[in-house]
């Protein structure tokens, strides 16, 4: 009976760890998998056939239709209720209107890129444009150990970048959400690391400034904040980045994986730090990096973590829905799945225009097979923001995954 069940893990195991490739879809001879250092030669990808446009395009309308659906009726998205006594720690009212300002950016972001003909979208994307403008300054950390205010830093500049070019010719319009970009630079350089970066958590609470390590995921997504931001020429304070950039490179392993935080450098195999640990925030670290001007992330790199979400996708996707973070495999926590993918996508643009094409495929399948029934993605249960921003991230993933769009 013991061998019975061990060769039932076992197998379980193996089908997890081939993730969703088919066997006759597994590529010849050696990959990366075989060699996690050898980043010499272009990965074998699968075969997998691609999403037609039309496809793609039914499911972005069903994720614009949710959004609109589960608007607030003051313009923003997410809130406090749903929480069923498993939500992560959230002191209020600080932390709720970090996880709002930083959902309704996602949000608003989303909608302008995918730019969708459903007449009530535009409206719902004034309305979210509208919220975001007029409670963005009031954003600060809800106590001295959570600044979960950063993500909502973050991403607001990410979507007022959205917002500047949608507006162009509005002068008066541009430099107000100019003058908010700088805004969240400033609130930025305030909770900065004292090691540089940023985290989320601070229990080693003493001063004004936080003085914890900083996290991997996290620099990277402001760091890609900033990077966009810069390109239109909003330049964000060069020490701040500098900083951020030598504290994300101290969290790179050989084989451009990433510690979950600096803390934990001197525990570089622990479950979480392992490739398939990482496998949800290193898209993000290794595409902040790039957008840095860091030449060792070169295309073979971009493109064999590209396949290695594919193929080894069931250590991500083992975690998604489980309502405690990191007690799944690999101590992968839900809220990674596409949160990762959306930086996936964001690192394909990285490459040349006419190299991206045959990795679209295997992004638009693993977010066209997890849109539940009412057009929404979610990933896990925070209170009741993760449909929202579950939604807007493969919404951005998905857009990229279009044939055409560099």
């Amino acid at each position: 009976m013991k061998f019975q069940l061990g060769a039932i893990f076992a197998s379980a195991l193996l089908a997890l760890w081939a993730g969703p490739v088919r066997s006759q879809d597994k590529p010849d001879g050696p990959t990366i998998l075989d060699n996690p250092f050898d980043f010499s030669s272009e990965p074998k990808l699968p075969i997998v056939e691609p999403a037609g446009s039309e496809t793609i395009r039914r499911a972005i309308d069903r994720g614009v239709r949710f959004l609109i659906e589960d608007q607030n009726k003051n313009g923003s998205w997410g809130s406090a209720t749903r929480t069923k006594g498993l939500n992560i720690y959230a002191p209020v009212p600080g932390a709720h209107h970090a996880f709002r300002a930083a959902t309704t950016s996602l949000c608003i972001a989303a909608l302008i890129e995918v730019d969708s003909e459903i007449p009530e979208a535009t409206a719902a994307l004034d309305r979210g444009e509208q919220w975001l403008l007029e409670h963005l300054d009031s954003l600060r950390r809800a106590t001295g150990d959570a600044i979960y205010n950063v993500w909502g830093h973050g991403y607001s500049v990410q979507a007022l970048v959205r917002m500047h070019r949608r507006h162009d010719g509005d002068v008066e319009l541009q430099a107000r959400i100019a003058d908010l970009i700088r805004l969240q630079f400033e609130m930025l350089g305030r909770y900065e690391s004292v090691d540089g970066g940023w985290g989320y958590y601070d229990f080693r609470y003493q001063a004004n400034q936080p003085t914890s390590d900083s996290i991997s995921f996290v620099n990277g997504a402001i760091l890609v904040a900033l990077s966009e931001a810069e390109q239109i020429g909003i330049k964000p304070p060069e020490r701040m980045v500098e900083r951020a950039i030598a504290a994300l490179k101290r969290q790179q392993k050989p084989d451009f994986s990433y510690l979950y935080g600096e803390y934990l450098q001197y525990r570089p195999m622990r479950e979480i730090n392992r490739p398939g640990g990482s496998l949800g925030r290193t898209q993000c670290c290794n595409c902040a990096l790039r957008a840095w001007g860091d030449q060792k992330i070169t295309d073979k790199v971009i493109k064999n973590w590209l396949y290695r979400l594919y193929v080894r996708n069931g250590w991500l996707d083992i975690g998604r829905k489980r309502p405690i973070p990191h007690e799944s495999w690999m101590q992968v926590a839900g809220y990674f799945y596409f949160f990762g993918h959306y930086y996936a996508a964001l690192s394909l643009q990285q490459l040349p225009a006419g190299e991206q094409g045959p990795y679209r495929p295997l992004l638009a399948k693993l977010m066209l097979d997890r849109q539940e029934k009412d057009g929404s993605w979610w990933d896990y249960p925070l209170y009741d923001y993760h449909q929202p921003y579950g939604t807007a991230f493969a919404l951005m993933t998905l857009r990229r995954c279009q044939p055409g769009i560099l």
